[in-house]
């Protein structure tokens, strides 16, 4: 795998989306691979190749039996000196791309109700854009700007080389100082954690969509691993948000699903390993009979009630032993450790963080999760969107 510390988040106003559609043109060949060659020649040999675009980085990835070793590093480091960009293949690129967001977002009631929740829940922060970029940006995007793109950010002192399975060490470090060491650093730009404002202020939005299903979007800004004032900060959050929704014995399934059966389906998201300041989320739909605003009103009593009633020792050690299986399941697949090395490290966390994180986990208390939610649980951090069924055509939002 080959990581890249550049993604949406290192975007300027005009130019979202860049990272994704340079991670599409990276394919498009050099002059000892020509288009269309490198992943012909990645399955030839037996192998898998794709490649990912976030926030914080891009990766691209190579999956084969070891003796393919020295090919794979071969190609990679080829891609990463020696790409040729031309006008004509961007044009094709292009297009694919803008169709790829029309499909993903522009004709998905839920795609676009999660970009509008986005960038107003991320006020000042480039991570209100989209990673696949506004259309009007897409349109207007050339190949210069592209190799300028490339040029800036695609070199050996910001990328990450993360090799993952049965080989050697000796004959990995010969491989790569064969391939790469020939390739010239780049004088890189400051590039600063993105930091939101504190204490926003309460956003809410309202979207009339051909939906199936209404759905409410709730997020509060919060601090991630690497923005928190102490790594505590962070760690309280992660659980925090195992005590609400991880696993079906978990508050908001157990007692707003099963229970009292307000909602038919909720899910949270925390990323407590980002590039600067985050959001806690929780989307949700709502019963039948139950409105958005009745959905929202039972989620924030949960919520407050976090603030105020003790998180019982029994929670905590589900919480903890749930978080802790997922992590070692996930180390099951070597894409995955690899995935994991690679994240770690491209957000300037080493990946010794991960050995660590049980210990980290197990030391949150219920005043720990107490004091949390009653510093970060509040309307002035808060965002709501509400996403109500309609029969207008997608292109008629309100």
């Amino acid at each position: 795998q080959a990581w890249y510390k550049v993604g949406s988040a290192y975007e300027s106003v005009g130019s979202t989306g860049i990272s994704h559609a340079l991670e599409h043109m990276m394919f498009k060949g050099t002059n000892k691979v020509p288009a269309g060659e490198f992943s012909r020649l990645v399955a030839y040999f037996g192998g898998e190749d794709n490649a990912f675009t976030t926030d914080d980085y891009t990766a691209y990835y190579q999956i084969y039996s070891n003796n393919r070793l020295p090919l794979a590093i071969e190609l990679e480091a080829d891609r990463m000196a020696n790409l040729q960009l031309k006008d004509e293949d961007f044009q094709k690129e292009i297009r694919v791309v803008m169709e790829e967001r029309r499909q993903r977002t522009d004709d998905s009631p839920q795609g676009i109700a999660l970009e509008r929740f986005q960038a107003v829940a991320m006020l000042t922060t480039p991570n209100r854009n989209p990673t696949i970029g506004w259309m009007a940006d897409l349109e207007n995007m050339s190949v210069e700007e592209l190799k300028k793109w490339y040029q800036t950010w695609y070199a050996p002192n910001n990328a990450t080389i993360v090799i993952v399975g049965d080989v050697n060490t000796e004959e990995v470090k010969t491989l790569v100082e064969k391939y790469f060491a020939p390739i010239p650093a780049q004088v890189l730009p400051k590039a600063y954690n993105p930091k939101e404002l504190t204490a926003i202020g309460e956003r809410e939005v309202k979207l009339e969509l051909p939906a199936k299903v209404a759905n409410l979007y709730l997020g509060f800004n919060v601090p991630s691993l690497t923005s928190a004032k102490t790594p505590k900060e962070a760690y309280s959050l992660r659980m925090m948000l195992g005590v609400l929704d991880e696993g079906l014995s978990a508050r908001l399934e157990s007692r707003l699903i099963r229970e009292k059966r307000i909602l038919t389906a909720v899910n949270s998201a925390y990323n407590l390993f980002a590039r600067g300041d985050s959001l806690l989320t929780i989307t949700a739909v709502p019963a039948e009979g139950h409105t958005l605003e009745e959905a929202k009103a039972a989620i924030l009593a949960e919520l407050n009630s976090l603030k105020t009633d003790a998180t019982s020792d029994d929670e905590l050690k589900r919480v903890y032993a749930s978080i802790l299986a997922d992590n070692v399941f996930s180390q099951d697949s070597i894409s995955s450790q690899a995935n994991e090395i690679g994240m770690l490290e491209s957000l300037g966390l080493s990946w010794r963080i991960s050995d660590e994180l049980p210990n980290n986990l197990k030391a949150i208390t219920a005043d720990d999760i107490r004091q949390s939610a009653q510093q970060w649980l509040v309307p002035a951090n808060m965002t709501t969107l509400f996403l109500k069924p309609t029969t207008l055509n997608v292109g008629e939002a309100k």
